[in-house]
């Protein structure tokens, strides 16, 4: 198993999160972004789309982030914790999961992106959201909750964790957010879990 990776990026980082929660071994290949090495041939034959994170396993390339949380989830969670069998709980980490690829990202990490890349976007909407996403879903939910869906951390924790834990590097404030800090504490304390690095320190 090869994980392709760049250790800034959020989505890279919920693959290799859950590779150290599972204690999964594996190939660990940082990408020379700067230098383009996501758009040479060799990876482009790997990956067509030319991006982190990708992992693959035998015949197996998953390009996608989530795909790939679910992917180890399934593979090597034999206790089904962090992709629960029951329907509703399965179907309710599928809908995290779209959060973090759509609110999430449209939010925390543009805002981000923008402050550390200089992606093309518009800041004051993407803080905008981010807010808007804070205080309308993750801030009310973990009044009354621990974790996103039942009673354990799930797929849907990590993969919503990376940006959120960073956001202040696209200058949003967690500060009016005492229940999504209070989660991410609880997130970094899982057993192997890996945190995001901040942005000063790679």
């Amino acid at each position: 198993m090869k994980l392709y990776d760049f250790p800034l990026s959020g989505h890279a980082h919920r693959a290799r999160a859950m590779l150290s929660l599972l204690n999964v071994d594996y190939d660990h290949h940082v990408m020379d972004l700067a230098n383009g090495e996501h758009k040479t041939p060799e990876f482009l034959a790997i990956n067509p789309l030319g991006q982190v994170p990708t992992l693959t396993d035998g015949d197996v390339v998953l390009r996608d982030s989530t795909a790939i949380l679910t992917y180890l989830a399934l593979k090597y969670d034999d206790k089904r914790q962090w992709l629960p069998e029951d329907p509703a709980l399965a179907a309710l980490v599928q809908s995290w999961l779209s959060v973090s690829v759509h609110e999430v990202f449209d939010g925390p990490c543009v805002s981000r992106l923008i402050k550390l890349f200089g992606y093309q976007a518009d800041h004051a909407q993407a803080v905008e959201k981010a807010h808007t996403v804070f205080t309308t879903l993750f801030e009310p939910h973990f009044e009354n909750n621990e974790w996103l869906v039942g009673n354990a951390p799930t797929i849907a924790d990590i993969a919503n964790y990376s940006y959120i834990a960073r956001v202040n590097e696209g200058e949003v404030s967690l500060e009016n957010y005492p229940n999504i800090r209070a989660w991410l504490v609880r997130v970094e304390s899982l057993d192997g879990f890996e945190q995001m690095p901040h942005a000063a320190d790679a």
